[in-house]
């Protein structure tokens, strides 16, 4: 599809939201956006917790291991293809239509998996709220990096990424009553857990409504007035809010105003203009995702068959895990901002990667209980959250406006197909064998992943702390060439 131009612009519009104190309105952007990361964390964590159930006659699917970790698999493919899906359409249409359809997909196949009934039916409802959860990431990560101030960005988009733990850590609560079948029929509880999600998500949708287009995004696709309607308005509440008085602003760029980026001009821009910067966002990509979706989706299966743990006990196992995570990239945001983005992207990585390997050689050789085994995941998982919640930060930060989205999008994508549709089922599989040396030696895969991801950051990666997104990528459409491009 060929670009459409229309005119050159000098805009003001970044300069203008990148010097906004922090106030209510920004707290508007984090409840109506981020809390999708809840959603998906309850997605996710409830097939691990309720793997032992479904495999159970009496819950109502009868699905053998390996077919919870199909299920699994297919999540992540329909997440996958939502994501390339909705990403071009959220570049092409704008970020706020976006985020409102792939919400409404989610709610509807998520009310859809409660009723199923026959493993085909489980099978689709997973991929197509996949689908919905991978659109998200497209619409929603580059909406509130082109509304966040840049000096914050970088925390903001670690914690927002993060809280996919405290879904998590609710599904895993949640399930410790719904499982027991002592107040609930086996093939009741499950599908109220679903229903639940469904719930949440429909809180969010009310919320989101009051969040405005991106102004980036406007003034790039021609529509320069609506930009500064919405920025004059939005700085308008931050100055009640705050009662300071605003700075006006003298930076300015110019671009060329643009209705729509074909894909072939958003590959050119990731193989040829940045291919460093595409070797980086897909190791990030890969090393987290099979790492968590490897581990999360079978660990329920590990504690009942290793560990003998009932099934309406595997939450409180999770529990610590999941608020591990949450405090791993709540603590360490910051200095995502303040020691910059290589340093914590390669330590993150790094640092759990090798914690892994000790993980890996202690299950293997049999020396940890299932309590042991947790707190093990608990530190790893600590320095992984932030770091797998900065792979999203790092892609949605190193590529111009116009293929921000597609962007995020590909990278999920492509990275998550790799890890996380092979990693679910490559260790359901292992886990079937019921031999520890065997769900041991994934264990390191990932933890190697994980390294190898932290190496090409030291070498490749992009300090972008407290820089303008348009001075780290600068749009397709400037008149000036960005800064250090192809790199």
């Amino acid at each position: 599809m060929s670009t459409d131009a229309m005119g050159t612009i000098e805009t003001d519009v970044p300069a203008r939201l990148d010097r906004l104190p922090w106030a209510r309105w920004h707290w508007m952007i984090l409840i109506g956006l981020g809390t999708v990361w809840i959603l998906d964390g309850l997605e996710v964590n409830v097939v691990g917790v309720i793997g032992p159930r479904l495999t159970d006659k009496a819950g109502g699917l009868g699905l053998t291991d390996s077919q919870v970790g199909l299920g699994a698999a297919l999540y992540v493919a329909g997440a996958c293809l939502g994501a390339l899906v909705f990403g071009h359409l959220t570049d092409r249409y704008g970020r706020k239509r976006l985020f409102v359809i792939t919400l409404a997909v989610y709610l509807l196949a998520t009310v859809a998996t409660a009723f199923s009934f026959s493993p085909i039916w489980f099978f689709a409802c997973r991929i197509v709220t996949g689908a919905g959860i991978g659109g998200e990431y497209a619409a929603v990560n580059s909406a509130i990096d082109e509304l966040i101030p840049a000096r914050l960005r970088g925390t903001v988009d670690v914690v927002v990424n993060g809280s996919f733990w405290l879904g998590t850590t609710f599904a895993a609560l949640l399930s410790v009553p719904v499982l027991n079948a002592s107040l609930l029929p086996k093939d009741v509880g499950w599908r109220l857990l679903f229903g639940l999600g469904a719930v949440l998500g429909v809180g969010i949708l009310f919320v989101r409504r009051m969040v405005p287009e991106s102004p980036r995004w406007l003034f790039i696709h021609g529509r320069d007035g609506e930009a500064n309607d919405v920025v004059a308005g939005i700085e308008r509440d931050v100055a009640e809010e705050t009662g300071q008085a605003l700075e006006p602003v003298e930076d300015k760029i110019t671009i060329r105003r643009r209705h729509t980026v074909g894909f072939g001009e958003i590959a050119r821009t990731a193989v040829r203009r940045y291919p460093k910067r595409t070797v980086l966002g897909l190791s990030l990509f890969v090393g987290q995702a099979f790492l968590y979706n490897a581990v999360f989706f079978t660990y329920a299966l590990v504690l009942s068959k290793f560990y003998k743990v009932p099934d309406d006990h595997a939450g409180w196992y999770l529990v610590p895990i999941g608020l591990g995570n949450f405090f791993g990239a709540f603590l360490l945001s910051r200095l995502f901002d303040r020691l910059g983005r290589k340093v914590m992207i390669s330590g993150t990585y790094i640092v759990s990667g090798v914690l892994l390997i000790g993980t890996a050689l202690l299950f293997r050789g049999g020396h940890l209980s299932a309590g042991t085994l947790t707190a093990c995941w608990v530190v790893v998982f600590f320095f992984a959250s932030a770091g797998a919640s900065s792979a999203y930060l790092t892609v949605s930060e190193i590529f111009p406006m116009e293929t921000r989205a597609m962007a995020i999008a590909a990278f999920y994508a492509v990275g998550t197909a790799l890890g996380g549709i092979i990693g679910p089922a490559l260790f359901g599989r292992l886990v079937d064998t019921g031999h520890t040396s065997a769900v041991g030696d994934g264990y390191l895969l990932g933890a190697g992943l994980m390294i190898a991801a932290g190496v090409v950051e030291i070498f490749l990666g992009v300090e972008a702390a407290q820089r303008s997104l348009e001075d780290i990528a600068a749009p397709l459409s400037a008149e000036k060439e960005p800064v250090g491009a192809g790199r």
